[in-house]
């Protein structure tokens, strides 16, 4: 991967651990393009989907591969998101929810720099500044109603679904795609501000663009 990276001229970070694969990358359109035709090649990554977004700059100074024991570090081993994961709600599915003002618990996962640019209207913030310590942030959180979690992408969300089911929670659901994807099919309704991410342009507004 580090030597496709380098022949595509692409810069940004990859991630690989025994439970999955988190990638970030730049480049131009047709590098980009080969990139991911190279990944697909692989019958381990042939169904992954990627989330796009334009920038003017590279977004990137460097380039890194990592391998790392998880993803994202929450040190609880017994969350196996490589196994299973929990039940996940679409955009459009979420929008509709919200359009219908149905009675959900949002639950923002994110870190509390992350979220001061941003969330969603009546989300619950955590306060948290690291992603460990989720579980014990969510303990007060009631279990009477329906959770809606959700994250940038999605990626932190598969390892909280699975900690809430594990809790005790009934009805937890994960935004695919976490905000960035709710972006690209449902703009901002809803939502409050930008989207922070963890690049040289800081963060998004709802149409995928630096602010």
């Amino acid at each position: 991967m580090l030597r496709q990276c380098e022949e595509f001229c692409i810069k940004g970070s990859i991630l690989l651990s025994p439970e999955g694969i988190n990638i970030n990358l730049s480049g131009t359109l047709d590098n980009i393009a080969l990139w991911m035709n190279f990944l697909k090649k692989d019958p381990r990554f042939n169904d992954m989907t990627f989330k796009e977004s334009y920038s003017d700059t590279v977004p990137f100074k460097r380039l890194k591969v990592k391998l790392k024991k998880e993803i994202i570090t929450l040190r609880h081993p017994e969350i196996r998101p490589d196994e299973k994961r929990a039940p996940a709600i679409s955009a459009m599915a979420l929008k509709t929810w919200l359009d219908e003002k149905r009675d959900i618990t949002l639950l923002d996962t994110r870190n509390d720099y992350e979220i001061a640019l941003g969330t969603f209207e009546g989300a619950v913030d955590l306060q948290i500044a690291d992603f460990c310590a989720l579980p014990e942030a969510v303990s007060n959180i009631p279990k009477d109603k329906p959770i809606v979690m959700f994250c940038t992408g999605g990626v932190r969300c598969e390892k909280a679904g699975l900690h809430l089911l594990e809790k005790g929670f009934s009805e937890v659901y994960q935004l695919e795609g976490g905000i960035l994807q709710y972006f690209s099919e449902a703009g901002g309704a809803h939502y409050q501000g930008s989207c922070f991410v963890f690049d040289e342009r800081v963060a998004l507004n709802p149409n995928l663009q630096p602010i």
